[in-house]
């Protein structure tokens, strides 16, 4: 292909179905992905220590500009769509966002409580900016102002209620065509998935394809995780306004 690529940015806060949805798209013959290309640098300049930190501090750039230049270089193998799997607490204030106007942006949305309750799973403690939701927020209201219209969003639960629907849906909103080879991949690991996987990766990697589950009742959490849920669900309900496809997860 000559020319520039489509550069697909998804935006999304940690424990949502953001690997799947990276699968989703690599499935996809006419796509190459990148696997939360700003991991390192976030780690870098914040110092917070998670799974595998050192491995992933060896695998990627911690200088956020040459993570830019990563992304804005022209597509692996010369493919027609970039997408890029980004986690909004990454974009710490000192990141640059001006990129982002060569990027079809899209937000991918959760519930805050089952967000929470997830993180804590693996992680044991979470605090509100681990979540990533204000950040995703600014980053929406960013992406709207510079369209003039909001940018697509889209549910987790919705893609796994209704994979085909919901995925035709946002395809049609970012402005690309829908494959049906986005509704299944083969299992395990990816040659494009980040250091970091063996620590987060071991659901999606034993799975074919978006797995409906059935609709489950609010997660318990304790006063203080209850809490950051609460400050959360303005920015999640604020965006859930603006979801693409018709089924409500809510």
């Amino acid at each position: 292909m000559s020319g520039e690529p489509i550069r697909i940015a998804m935006w999304s806060g940690p424990r949502n179905i953001s690997t799947a949805l990276m699968r989703s798209f690599e499935s996809r013959p006419d796509t190459e992905v990148i696997d939360e290309p700003f991991y390192a640098a976030y780690l870098h300049a914040t110092g917070v220590i998670h799974p595998m930190r050192d491995e992933v501090l060896k695998s990627q750039p911690t200088d956020w500009r040459e993570v830019v230049k990563t992304l804005l270089e022209p597509c692996p193998n010369g493919a027609p769509i970039f997408y890029q799997k980004h986690m909004t607490q990454h974009m710490l204030p000192q990141v640059g966002t001006d990129w982002m106007t060569s990027c079809r942006n899209a937000f991918l949305i959760r519930r805050p409580d089952e967000i929470v309750a997830s993180y804590r799973e693996k992680r044991g403690e979470v605090i509100l900016d681990d979540i990533g939701i204000v950040r995703q927020a600014e980053l929406f209201d960013r992406e709207a102002d510079r369209l003039g219209h909001a940018p697509p969003v889209v549910e987790g639960a919705d893609i796994t209620a209704a994979p085909r629907e919901t995925l035709s849906a946002l395809c049609a909103a970012i402005g690309i065509p829908f494959s049906e080879a986005m509704l299944s991949w083969n299992q395990g690991r990816r040659a494009s998935d980040g250091v970091w996987a063996p620590a987060w990766y071991d659901q999606v990697e034993r799975s074919t394809g978006f797995a409906q589950k059935p609709k489950a009742a609010a997660p318990t959490l304790d006063a203080d995780n209850r809490r950051i849920a609460d400050a959360a669900f303005p920015y999640y309900e604020r965006l859930a306004r603006w979801k693409v496809a018709g089924l409500a997860s809510a």
